[in-house]
């Protein structure tokens, strides 16, 4: 089946605004991105190229985008959660 996936779903709209935000934005991507900063700043300690540190730590970022996106063309999402959205990516893209 084509467009069924993760990705597909959440663009689409077909998941609840809340569980886009709290479980997908706030666990899921704030885990990947604890995640790929540790790893880039783990490569650095190591040695590592700066750049390669700076990928590993902005490796994230699409990811980040889309999930906004997706949460954004929601029609259903309260102004409450738009704000917190808007919060939640400048910061992941400020740290």
């Amino acid at each position: 089946m084509v467009g069924t996936g993760f990705f597909a779903r959440r663009w689409r709209g077909e998941v609840p605004a809340a569980q886009l935000f709290w479980r997908d934005m706030v666990l899921v991507a704030g885990a990947v991105n604890l995640t790929a900063s540790f790893a880039a700043l783990m490569a650095a300690a190591q040695g590592a190229a700066s750049w390669l540190a700076a990928l590993l730590h902005f490796s994230p970022l699409p990811y980040n985008f889309f999930l906004f996106a997706a949460l954004w063309r929601l029609p259903q999402r309260s102004p409450l959660l738009s704000a917190l959205a808007w919060a939640w990516l400048l910061l992941v893209c400020v740290f």
